[in-house]
């Protein structure tokens, strides 16, 4: 992917020296941007690694999910706080999890923590086994598990 990008960059200042204006523009560099772009889509085959672009997209496309999940998580969280009467019952529990390296691991950990309601305790040895405390085990596990679904599947799209 790096050498996507570097090869990208070139091929725009190549297409600003080329064009061969009297001062440079920002216009004749994203021009020369897009035609490289054009060009290393039509010959990433080569390379023997995907188009550097579609990384980026899955990666905005798991931005996306982190917010939705962050806003619907706190609408939750704020409705149980908000309540009269706090009816919540903490708890534990262990989730394994079909993540392979420690990168995607961490990256489902970190997510996770940085939703309200939740937290990852510890994370097994082998990494195939997270123990997460939740704010309401009986009523958010189930949302809980989604949310890990598609932070996993988002995920699995940005690494492999």
């Amino acid at each position: 992917m790096p050498a996507q990008l570097l090869l990208n960059l070139f091929i725009a200042f190549l297409w600003m020296t080329l064009i061969d204006e009297d001062e440079l523009k920002f216009t004749t560099f994203f021009a020369g941007f897009l035609v490289g772009i054009g060009i290393i889509f039509f010959m990433h085959r080569f390379f023997g690694t995907q188009f550097y672009l579609r990384r980026l997209f899955k990666t905005i496309k798991l931005l996306f999910i982190f917010i939705s999940e962050l806003t619907q998580s706190s609408i939750v969280v704020l409705g149980q706080i908000l309540s009269p009467k706090l009816k919540i019952k903490p708890g534990i529990f262990k989730y394994e999890t079909v993540l392979k390296s420690d990168v995607e691991v961490t990256m489902l950990s970190l997510l996770l923590t940085l939703t309200p309601g939740s937290v990852v305790m510890e994370v097994s040895p082998e990494g195939d086994t997270l123990y997460i405390h939740a704010m309401d085990v009986e009523q958010s596990k189930a949302g809980l598990i989604k949310q890990l679904k598609n932070f996993e599947k988002a995920i699995m799209e940005v690494t492999r």
